[in-house]
């Protein structure tokens, strides 16, 4: 009953409903979706709004999208990123316009949004629009948004739901996945340990070195040395005895 009564309301304030559903990027790039971010194609040539009106986008937890209410504006506690998903469970980011989903694209444009980027807000309350890593694997669904001031005028259909990834527990990684693995980590380790002790060894023998320079430098004073003079006597050759 309260989904029906929402969509009368939206209908009766000049609401258009698109049948635009944002989707994840088609393009080859890394990272598609990680543990806390994921990457969605940009609503080009989705809105024919006026270019004031700003474009925001919605995540929220799949039981908040029945009874979403366009009407909430962002930044309020209903719509903080901080609060999501316990006492938010959607949140509006990524606020645009028009001029920033140029139709048709030009060549070279990014066409797409990473949506979780930002970890600077992700505790500032002075940021409830943050754009910040979101916090479990989901799922997810998301909209576009378009708002004239406080009033909502255009959205999109809600997306499929969104999975992110889940980190692996140490345990869970396999360490003799091939031929190879379990002795290259012994290898290895063992090499940090000669390593380790290669270089204890150098600095030894250079505090050692040190020491033996730093002795050697030091002179004693020399002990005073007597030399006793002789007198030399001329001793002549004695005549041959006569016989």
């Amino acid at each position: 009953m309260l989904p029906l009564l929402l969509l009368l309301l939206a209908t009766a304030h000049g609401l258009e409903t698109l049948e635009y559903s944002p989707t994840l990027a088609t393009l080859p790039l890394g990272g598609l979706k990680t543990t806390s971010t994921f990457v969605l194609e940009q609503p080009r040539c989705v809105f024919n709004v006026r270019d004031d009106a700003v474009i925001w986008l919605v995540v929220a937890v799949p039981k908040a999208v029945p009874d979403f209410n366009n009407s909430v504006e962002p930044g309020t506690p209903e719509r903080a990123f901080q609060g999501f998903p316990t006492t938010a469970p959607a949140y509006m980011t990524l606020n645009s316009t028009l001029l920033h989903y140029p139709c048709p694209k030009r060549p070279g444009d990014i066409t797409v949004l990473r949506v979780g980027s930002e970890t600077s807000c992700t505790r500032a309350e002075t940021r409830p629009t943050c754009n910040g890593p979101l916090p479990g694997p989901g799922p997810y669904r998301v909209k576009f948004l378009a708002l004239e001031g406080s009033e909502p005028v255009a959205e999109t259909a809600w997306s499929e739901p969104i999975t992110l990834r889940t980190a692996q527990s140490p345990s869970s990684i396999p360490t003799t996945g091939s031929g190879h693995s379990a002795s290259m980590i012994a290898i290895t380790s063992i090499l940090s340990i000669l390593f380790a002790i290669l270089l204890a060894s150098l600095l030894a023998m250079l505090v050692l070195g040190s020491d033996t320079c730093g002795g050697s430098s030091t002179f004693s004073k020399p002990e005073a040395v007597t030399v006793q003079r002789y007198n030399t006597h001329h001793v002549y050759d004695q005549p041959a005895a006569r016989l």
